[in-house]
């Protein structure tokens, strides 16, 4: 939980709140392909990357 509070000081230090649509995108992408990784769904789930 230390990097998501750090990261939540940067953006609010920096202003660079245009960052979070970003950052919320990746992390459902991440999540998508880890636990679809290991079901039958998962060469479906590749080819649209």
């Amino acid at each position: 939980m230390h990097f998501v509070s750090e990261l939540v000081g940067f953006l609010n230090t920096r202003k660079k709140f245009w960052l979070l649509p970003l950052i919320i995108v990746l992390v459902l992408f991440g999540g998508l392909l880890f636990f679809v990784g290991g079901s039958a769904m998962a060469p479906f789930v590749y080819t649209l990357f």
